[in-house]
């Protein structure tokens, strides 16, 4: 928890910040002051849990920079990476979907600046600021598409092609331009990998491994670059 000073410094940002981020693009101004006055502004280093599977959704979150990785816990109580979360979206809306508690957990995958309102102004949110409901709603079905897309993967798919699509999808969100290739812009492990994958983290050592040989991938420590992305394409491509 950032301290109570670092909260109030934070919370003068200038409106700027918002005025493209689709759920506050077409208010004006002095809504955005508004918005940003009602917010707990929090600078979190990575690694941190921003709120917990099962807890009360006291709060709706904006991530105005870094990424947000989200998981899930079976009932076999293993850990799942359902999706990655890059900034200028929200997330921790439970109600949008009806619920009362939060439906995963939610970790910073990067050092990340984030803004948070009590979930008793959601309504407000829906009534008073144009384009708030449409773009929340929209980004849920971008993210139920999402994780239907990785179910349907999990059923159809062999282990070789589930990961070259889960890391296209990766540097595809959230992918930057470097020397050898695109990298995932923030620390992955290879367990980061397996647990997006339902995939064992030796099967995950020996992919890298052969793709680094084939000049497919680069993967250091936390770090993945992919090289060759359309030699991933090809292995990622669904066989009968």
């Amino acid at each position: 928890m950032e301290n109570q000073s670092e909260h109030k410094s934070l919370a003068r940002l200038d409106e700027s910040l918002l005025t493209h981020i689709p759920p506050f693009s077409r208010l004006k101004d002095f809504q955005i002051r508004e918005i940003l006055d009602h917010a707990i502004a929090r600078r979190c280093a990575e690694g941190v849990t921003v709120f917990t599977e099962g807890d009360p959704a006291e709060r709706f979150y904006m991530l105005l920079d870094g990424y947000i990785r989200v998981l899930r816990i079976t009932p076999a109580g293993e850990q799942v990476i359902s999706l990655h979360i890059p900034s200028g979206q929200l997330f921790g809306i439970a109600k949008a979907i009806g619920r009362d508690t939060y439906p995963a957990t939610a970790i910073t995958a990067s050092e990340a600046i984030i803004l948070s309102w009590p979930t008793t102004m959601w309504d407000h949110f829906v009534a008073d600021y144009e384009g708030f409901s449409s773009e929340t709603y929209k980004v849920v079905g971008q993210r139920m598409g999402e994780i239907n897309m990785r179910v349907v993967e999990m059923a159809t798919q062999q282990v070789e092609q589930r990961v070259a699509n889960t890391l296209l999808r990766l540097v595809e969100q959230t992918g930057r331009k470097v020397k050898d290739g695109i990298e995932v812009d923030f620390s992955i492990t290879r367990q980061d990998l397996s647990e997006m994958t339902a995939t064992t983290l030796h099967t995950i050592s020996r992919l890298l491994s052969a793709w680094e040989k084939k000049g497919l991938v680069k993967s250091r420590r936390k770090h993945i670059v992919v090289s060759d992305a359309d030699g991933l394409v090809v292995l990622g491509q669904h066989h009968a």
